[in-house]
């Protein structure tokens, strides 16, 4: 399903060298005894995940098909990145179902929202709210406008049916409110964070409504969770990885960028970014987490990436099996000077540039890579990746020795922005 390569890693160190730590760690991890253990829910969710909800997910998203051509998704770091990382690896960037994701609640910026007001116009819309207390400022920010444009728009009664909330179980003002209006909920468990989230409602709803098969993501995710539950460094790609990257910081190398050769992996390099850089930037420590899609940042990045100071190292996420296909056409006049590229198939192009360019990096530029291969983007697969790097990111951060789950640091911002604001007390 997944292949993790570290020969091209320049590696100074044994991965195996690391077994003893890794077995203590894994342990950690499975028996949920070291720091933040209170948010290791994700470790077990294959197998513990609530089958009668997930139900309910499914059937809503079959009874709303004929009303949901515009889904608003309405939430902020966790709770949109993974749905949308989701949508764009397994849909490409211009899904033809019917079905339009919109991603609200995730910026303050007004000019932003107002053209999403404009664009809706007309269309059908449900909205998904997804907010643990429904007071992140963003996300509430945008819900109370887009709930007044949809009450204004079908009535509230009509708003039962398409205002959608995924919230605490039990508590919160977004739990409150839902109640009062009488929407329909989905629980974001207690011990899952947000970046941990995509596999649990706050993804799996959005990505329903818009068509996807979450059946096969769960099967990939508990795919992922049998085939990498062990500590043995031989048979665990994900605790490889997570090694690799602790021995190359060890080299000096603070950077890493994500690299994929698919544009529609964008947006899952984005969910990566917030993943380890959330997790693993405490305390004065981590990897700062960059990202790329080749070939198109090769004409950007490319020459510092090939000469510049050697403080990264990339880790490209290939595809064995791409989307769709085609061929290169020959043109009898050859202008273009492409014949040479007549008949071949344009996948085949692509692995071509990574080859030449993983040469060039590597061979000539000393830039260590480690290569993550997967088989396709489909369901199945974006599953088995949540685990995977769920896995190596718990891994890789109790290497460092800090708490995985929290993230401490993203509330200074906030509390300056509120006295700013002249939030009350």
């Amino acid at each position: 399903m997944m292949k993790f390569d570290s020969t091209h890693g320049l590696l100074k160190e044994n991965i195996n060298d690391y077994q003893e730590v890794v077995t203590k760690l894994h342990q950690v991890i499975h028996e949920k005894t070291g720091a933040g253990n209170d948010y290791l829910g994700w470790v077990d969710w294959p197998l513990t995940y609530d089958k009668e909800e997930f139900d309910r997910i499914v059937k809503l998203a079959k009874k709303l098909e004929s009303k949901a051509k515009v889904i608003l998704v309405c939430g902020i770091g966790g709770s949109y990145l993974g749905a949308r990382a989701a949508a764009e690896m397994i849909q490409g960037l211009y899904p033809d179902n019917g079905h339009e994701l919109v991603y609200v609640g995730n910026t303050f910026s007004s000019t932003y929202l107002q053209q999403v007001l404009n664009h809706i116009k007309g269309k059908s819309v449900i909205l998904n709210v997804i907010s643990k207390s429904g007071t992140t400022t963003e996300t509430a920010l945008a819900f109370r406008i887009l709930k007044q444009y949809m009450e204004e728009t079908y009535g509230k009664e009509e708003c039962k049916e398409r205002i959608i909330a995924t919230t605490d179980k039990a508590r919160g003002t977004l739990k409150a409110l839902a109640d009062k209006e009488g929407y329909e909920t989905f629980v974001i468990p207690d011990d899952i964070g947000g970046r941990y989230s995509v596999v649990t409602p706050v993804g799996l709803v959005p990505l329903a409504l818009a068509g996807i098969d979450i059946q096969a993501i769960m099967d990939g995710f508990l795919q992922a969770y049998n085939d990498l539950n062990t500590a043995d460094l031989n048979e665990n790609p994900a605790y490889r990885y997570a090694v690799s990257r602790r021995i190359l910081q060890n080299q000096g190398y603070d950077v890493e960028m994500f690299v994929a050769y698919e544009p529609q992996l964008r947006m899952l390099s984005e969910w990566w970014k917030q993943l380890l850089g959330e997790s693993e930037g405490k305390e004065g420590k981590g990897i700062l987490p960059d990202s790329a899609i080749f070939s198109t940042d090769l004409h950007s990045l490319g020459q510092f990436v090939q000469e510049g100071k050697k403080v990264l190292f990339e880790t490209v996420l290939t595809v064995e099996k791409p989307t769709y296909d085609g061929v290169v056409p020959s043109d009898e006049e050859n202008l273009d000077k492409m014949n040479y590229l007549a008949g071949k198939s344009l996948d085949w192009v692509n692995k071509m540039a990574f080859e030449g360019t993983l040469e060039a990096h590597v061979e000539t530029g000393k830039v260590p890579n480690l290569i993550i291969n997967l088989e396709d983007m489909k369901e199945y697969s974006f599953g088995y990746l949540c685990y995977f790097f769920f896995i190596a990111t718990a891994m890789t951060c109790y290497m460092l020795d800090i708490n995985p789950f929290n993230q401490p640091g993203v509330e200074v911002y906030k509390k300056n922005m509120f006295r700013l604001l002249g939030k009350p007390e």
